[in-house]
């Protein structure tokens, strides 16, 4: 009975043809010495194909509709089966009516941990902890999905937020670190319950509110422009509140640059208030900041 089921749901979420990333999946592994990369390139095989072929959401996309990402692992150490290294997420989201993309997602996650045999199919059921390898990268996949639709809608990344949660909270079982509150304070528990949190709602709505302004651009620069600023100091909201909030820091980890590029060129306007907020919310990046001259 097992089996039939697991091929059921194999044949669900695996075999359908509505995938809605694309996304490029690398394995470093220059840390290990004398590496027998045979395992690590069909590793890395197998974890493209899975990313991108799983149907996650039954919505079924065009190949230049699908959201560009990257899973970059980097290896620190294996023996057997076992794996320890890092993954780093990143996402962007295509321009209305230009060929720029923007930076969504940018997050290193350093607490990678998980078991791979050669060749082992790699088989998503969001109810069942199959391995950590599969909830990790589902569970990102879900973020992405999550987080781009948040741009488009405000509240849009909702249901794909709930299904990472429920990825989590059946990962748990798993006894590998990340998954709960008392393995750190920035880590994939937390990342998933202050997106979901009303608390950090703000947040959201500055990726709403950001993005949209974004696509008005080739309409309308200064008008954005002054748009994108509004949005930004949205994030002082959450910072009156909570003062270097999790999300905050993962909001700028993937705006920092393309904040400083906007706002460093094109049709001038007022940023006093606006670099003055950048560097009450965002003190580490103060190095950047001060590349805005308008």
């Amino acid at each position: 009975m097992n089996k039939i089921v697991t091929f059921l749901v194999f044949f669900i979420f695996g075999f359908t043809q509505g995938q809605q990333l694309n996304c490029t999946v690398t394995i470093n592994t220059e840390r290990l010495p004398n590496a027998n990369q045979q395992i690590f390139k069909t590793l890395q095989t197998s974890l493209s194909e899975f990313v991108n072929k799983t149907d996650w959401t039954g919505s079924s996309l065009k190949q230049n509709e699908r959201i560009n990402c990257s899973m970059y692992i980097t290896l620190s150490s294996y023996s057997s089966d076992q794996f320890t290294g890092t993954i780093q997420v990143q996402s962007s989201r295509l321009i209305f009516n230009s060929t720029y993309s923007s930076p969504v997602l940018n997050f290193n996650d350093k607490d990678f941990n998980f078991r791979y045999t050669e060749y082992e199919p790699l088989l998503f059921n969001p109810t069942v902890f199959e391995s950590n390898l599969i909830s990790v990268v589902s569970f990102y996949s879900y973020i992405i999905l999550g987080m781009d639709a948040d741009t488009f809608q405000m509240g849009g990344g909702d249901q794909y937020f709930q299904t990472a949660q429920n990825i989590a909270n059946v990962a748990q079982q798993g006894g590998f670190k990340g998954w709960t509150q008392t393995d750190g304070l920035q880590n994939r528990y937390y990342l998933i319950n202050d997106m979901l949190s009303p608390m950090y709602s703000d947040i959201r709505q500055t990726m709403f509110a950001y993005h949209t302004a974004l696509d008005g651009m080739t309409a309308d620069l200064k008008s954005s422009k002054e748009k994108v600023k509004n949005a930004i100091i949205l994030v002082a909201k959450v910072n009156s509140v909570r003062p270097n909030a999790f999300l905050t820091r993962v909001f700028f980890d993937a705006k920092s640059d393309e904040i400083v590029s906007i706002f460093s060129g094109g049709p001038s306007i007022p940023v006093t208030d606006l670099t003055d907020v950048l560097n009450k919310v965002s003190p580490l990046n103060s190095a950047k900041w001060s590349q805005i001259k308008f």
